[in-house]
């Protein structure tokens, strides 16, 4: 299979035609933001405990076309969502107020999309209404840090057809595509560690939802062909090429592993579901009892502060429920380890037993997913060339993703979507036929696309 190239010319162009259209501008004077979403092989529910990761970007994500407003306005539109989102940012006196955020505009379907929200609870029609608070959050993060910004943004954002809500991180990329644009209009230098704790900030402070760094990592960090490896409490981080001998051409350009993403059907928002952050809580009770019986109740209660030795000498002292969240945490951690190892070697099979023994723990241990997303990834497991799967992101909706030998990728695909058919016919109908299993490959991190 050939290499896929994304963001293609074509999107980049019709992106930029209809900004320019819109902010009445040159096309030469449109920026575009590349913010690919991201998958983690190891690593699952770890991160917000200071654990050890791996991720990678993929060649799908978030294009964000923007022009610099002239003002301190913001104007967006979505290719997704529909309606103009539009608010302004004041310049701050920070000695009254960490900062302001003028309202937006409510889109212009508001009022019908607010009245289902009423009468059915629809998650998608809610997040309609409120598909520009990524934009006011990274405005939040930016300006509460001491960043002075007297430009806004006009700009259209886009995904990848079918892939929000997966578990891709979608979220983090949308924070990081606003963060790159509002910083490049107003020729703000930041690196790629310091865009890692704004969109911390965006995620943690402005919407609430406490998760760790994982997401904006992978998403900043990632080299293509490459996998991400990050220590999330000290932030040390490397990238890990496989092998050369492990590659199909003497040029390096193909690896002989692809990358499955297969759609539930299921969707929905994290912030909108507390059982991310129960089990993050979970996860910290866990580790307060293991340090006040090690003598350290004093020790911020995560469970990367709790040495190994000390959890096997007083693991029986956690209830079930918090004894199974510690053991992923102190297996997963394990796994991530060997990971590194068997990536480096080339060891793809060795690599997808461990992926897919994160899978399992998620289940047992971590107790997440439901019954779709696990059928789903027990089809994952038995399609051909399959090296390894687990569900992608949370785990509470979204895809399952696999590593799959290169030359069985058409084949897995095929069986992954009449098996998954069969069992979910309901929620397979949900999903277009081009986003239901896609075949994809690693990607660069996100960055700007200057005007052409």
């Amino acid at each position: 299979m050939g290499e896929i190239s994304w963001p293609t010319e074509a999107e980049l162009n019709e992106l930029r035609n209809v900004v320019a259209e819109m902010a009445k501008r040159s096309v030469k004077d449109v920026r575009v933001v590349v913010s690919p979403y991201r998958i983690c092989p190891l690593g699952a529910h770890i991160d917000h405990q200071g654990g050890a990761v791996s991720a990678m970007a993929i060649n799908m994500g978030i294009l964000l076309a923007f022009v610099p407003s002239g003002s301190p306005e913001v104007v967006l539109r979505s290719a997704q969502f529909k309606g103009e989102v539009r608010f302004r940012q004041n310049i701050l006196d920070r000695a009254i107020e960490v900062v302001i955020v003028d309202d937006p505009q409510q889109p212009k379907t508001s009022k019908v999309a607010n009245e289902n929200i009423d009468k059915n609870g629809s998650t998608e029609k809610k997040e309609e209404c409120c598909w520009g608070r990524y934009a006011k959050g990274a405005l939040y993060a930016l300006q509460s840090r001491g960043n002075l910004l007297s430009q806004g943004i006009m700009g259209v954002i886009s995904g990848s057809t079918g892939l929000d809500s997966s578990g891709l991180s979608s979220s983090a990329a949308v924070g990081i595509a606003y963060l790159l644009a509002l910083e490049s209009a107003n020729n703000i230098s930041v690196s790629p560690t310091e865009n890692i704790e704004y969109d911390r900030l965006i995620e943690n402070e402005y919407l609430g939802l406490n998760n760790g760094i994982l997401d904006q990592s992978a998403i900043l960090l990632s080299k293509k062909g490459c996998l991400t490896f990050m220590n999330c409490k000290t932030k040390e981080h490397k990238l890990i090429d496989p092998p050369a001998s492990s590659q199909n051409n003497i040029n390096g350009a193909q690896k002989p592993y692809k990358i499955l993403l297969a759609c539930s059907g299921l969707k929905l928002a994290l912030t909108s579901d507390s059982g991310y952050n129960r089990r993050v809580s979970e996860c910290r009770e866990a580790a307060r009892v293991l340090l006040t019986v090690s003598g350290k109740p004093e020790v911020d209660a995560v469970l990367s502060n709790v040495e190994h030795e000390v959890y096997e000498a007083h693991k029986g002292k956690l209830e079930p429920l918090l004894a199974r969240r510690a053991e992923h945490y102190f297996s997963e951690n394990m796994r991530v380890m060997k990971g590194l190892d068997s990536w480096a070697s080339g060891k793809f099979d060795e690599f997808g037993k461990l992926i897919t023994a994160s899978g399992r723990s998620s289940i047992q241990n971590y107790e997440c997913g439901c019954k779709p997303l696990i059928e789903l990834y027990e089809v994952l497991l038995r399609a051909p060339g399959v090296y390894g799967a687990r569900f992608s992101g949370a785990g509470f909706r979204g895809c399952c993703i696999a590593l799959v030998d290169a030359d069985h990728a058409s084949e897995a695909a095929s069986f992954v979507k009449r098996e998954y058919s069969k069992l979910e016919p309901e929620l397979v109908g949900k999903i277009t036929q081009e986003a239901a299993v896609l075949v994809c490959e690693s990607g660069d991190g996100a960055r700007v696309i200057s005007a052409m």
